[in-house]
């Protein structure tokens, strides 16, 4: 059959045509009716890529029946648009149907109760160390080591010298070392 009597051949007939080998009949159903069913299947989807799968998936089946197809049962167009709504209806339902199990758990990525226990001794541990220290070495340490200033805008805060902070600091965290040591095991730094 030529190229422009298939152009205008019922679907049916190509469909036929194709069962019997004729590639021709085939490139133009494919043509015709992926448009068609790639557009229903967005509309179902609502996801593009998705709904070339199922087009894909739908020509591909109707390429498989046509051996076996019966004329005059039901249209090619009908027969295709309810294998699309299937497939599409299958992909929405595995969609809405993901289990508990196949859920991915939230990560809570706040410490346990024992930790948050810990860090809470440390950190009073900490402030009660912090207490002991001169209070030109506390400020420093606290301005370096907690609020994470630099050295120079604890110089302009403190309104002393770099060399003077780094001093302070200095002598200030090697007395909270002195004063923490006996206690390491006790707050948890000894756990291996």
């Amino acid at each position: 059959m030529p190229y422009d009597a298939l152009t205008e051949a019922p679907d049916e007939a190509l469909l036929v045509l194709y069962a019997n080998g004729d590639g021709a009949a085939a490139r133009v159903l494919t043509g015709r009716l992926t448009p068609r069913v790639l557009r229903y299947a967005a509309r179902l989807l609502s996801d593009p890529a998705e709904a070339e799968d199922v087009a894909q998936e739908a020509m591909l089946r109707l390429w498989k029946i046509a051996p076996d197809w019966r004329q005059g049962e039901a249209q090619v167009t009908t027969w295709l648009y309810r294998v699309v709504t299937n497939l599409c209806t299958d992909r929405l339902r595995k969609r809405r149907s993901v289990g508990l199990d196949a859920t991915p758990e939230v990560e809570d990525d706040r410490p346990g109760v024992v930790a948050r226990m810990q860090e809470d001794d440390r950190a009073k541990a900490l402030q009660a160390a912090l207490g002991r220290l001169p209070e030109r070495q506390r400020e420093a340490v606290a301005l370096r080591h907690l609020e994470g200033l630099s050295n120079p805008e604890i110089a302009d805060v403190m309104e002393i010298s770099v060399e003077a902070v780094e001093s302070l600091t200095a002598r200030g965290k090697r007395a909270l070392a002195a004063d923490l040591a006996g206690r390491r095991e006790e707050l948890g730094y000894d756990d291996g």
